[in-house]
């Protein structure tokens, strides 16, 4: 049981950094311990991309699942359930790389647009 709580956990938390990486820059403009945290998820998420790298949490994730059951198809939290559909996205890895280098030039855009001078 504890197994399966904590590879929902990993979903969750891998759903959050997904969306950090997406909208940190938001925060990262104004703090500047987010945007050093933020540009180094997006620069650590282009190299796993790049290298053709599973993310670490993805290998927590099935670690976590196959400790609770190895033979486990769908079963639990429906909203679990839905965030794997949104964040295990049946997409080819050049298409996942061409995003994530356009997300992190975006990323890039935002940063630049908060300087001064």
């Amino acid at each position: 049981m504890i197994f399966r709580l904590l590879a929902d956990l990993a979903v969750v938390v891998h759903f959050l950094w997904i969306l950090f990486l997406i909208l940190g820059a938001v925060a990262g403009r104004i703090h500047r311990t987010i945007k050093y945290i933020h540009i180094g998820g997006l620069a650590f998420a282009l190299m796993l991309q790049a290298l053709d790298w599973y993310c670490p949490l993805t290998h927590l994730e099935v670690w976590l699942r196959a400790h609770h059951d190895p033979a486990q198809a769908y079963a639990g939290s429906y909203i679990i359930h839905y965030l794997e559909k949104v964040i295990y996205v049946e997409v080819d890895r050049w298409t996942i790389l061409v995003l994530t280098t356009a997300l992190c030039l975006f990323n890039v855009w935002i940063y630049r647009r908060g300087r001064k001078g």
